[in-house]
């Protein structure tokens, strides 16, 4: 029977679980090449299907398994003096995210992320000369941190403070890579626990871990094999493009709902 046959219900469900297996893949893709953004460019595609209370801890979910499967291409740059800073600001920010979750309009969020991503990034990545911060130290590290962690407690995007926080610092890949996801293992551990011991999933959720799991793990492992292959320079500019177009996403998907 085909969908426009089956009742409505089924082909709504059905029309659902691709969708989001099209999201994780294509995230796991991203986050095995990048070590990171999986939660914008999942929700840059899971934003047309998935009421955003139900998306955010699909994309905590998917990106703690996107993680851990990339661990092996980026034990090296794990250095535990510079992960800590962001760790201690993000701890301090998970907590306060998912407080904010009840209060905040996600949509409204999204949009706010959105525009800031896609004012911000283009000027990074089409910029001949990216000013270098020098000043801020770790306790700088620790505010991207904490930005972060807030960010990641209502959406789970812990990503874009300190991606855009050590790009400006002018880490080399492997540094920005390896400091970076183990921050966000971190955050998303810490966010995914605050969850469950909060009751923030909702039971649709739990149903569509099993669809995204499986549809990161090809993609990942490719991912990961591309990463050895490019440049500092390519690095930057997939990233800065990446979050660019998460951002112009983002913008179109909460205009359409707010309309």
């Amino acid at each position: 029977m085909s969908c426009g046959e089956a009742p409505r219900s089924d082909c709504v469900v059905t029309n659902q679980i691709l969708i989001v297996a099209a999201g994780a893949a294509a995230a796991g893709f991203v986050q095995g090449l990048t070590g990171f953004v999986f939660g914008l460019v999942a929700l840059a595609i899971w934003a047309w299907a998935l009421e955003p209370a139900l998306a955010a801890p699909l994309v905590v979910f998917g990106s703690i398994i996107g993680q851990l499967l990339g661990i092996k291409y980026t034990r090296a740059g794990w250095r535990g003096a510079e992960v800590a800073p962001f760790r201690i600001g993000g701890i301090a920010g998970v907590p306060l995210g998912v407080w904010l979750l009840r209060f905040l309009d996600p949509v409204v969020f999204k949009a706010c992320v959105g525009a800031m991503l896609m004012i911000w990034c283009p000027v990074m990545l089409f910029s001949r000369n990216i000013p270098v911060i020098t000043w801020g130290g770790r306790f700088g590290d620790a505010c991207a941190g904490w930005v972060g962690g807030i960010m990641g407690g209502i959406g789970g995007l812990t990503g874009p403070a300190p991606i855009l926080w050590t790009t400006l610092r002018r880490w080399d890949r492997d540094r920005q890579r390896g400091v970076l996801q183990a921050f966000n293992l971190c955050m998303h551990s810490l966010t995914m626990t605050v969850y469950i011991v909060s009751g923030t999933i909702p039971r649709e959720s739990f149903a569509l871990f099993w669809v995204v799991a499986p549809a990161i793990l090809i993609p990942s492992v490719l991912g990961g094999r591309l990463y050895p292959m490019i440049s500092d320079v390519t690095f930057r500019r997939v990233i800065l493009g990446l979050l660019t177009a998460s951002g112009v996403v983002l913008i179109v998907s909460s205009a359409r709902a707010l309309l």
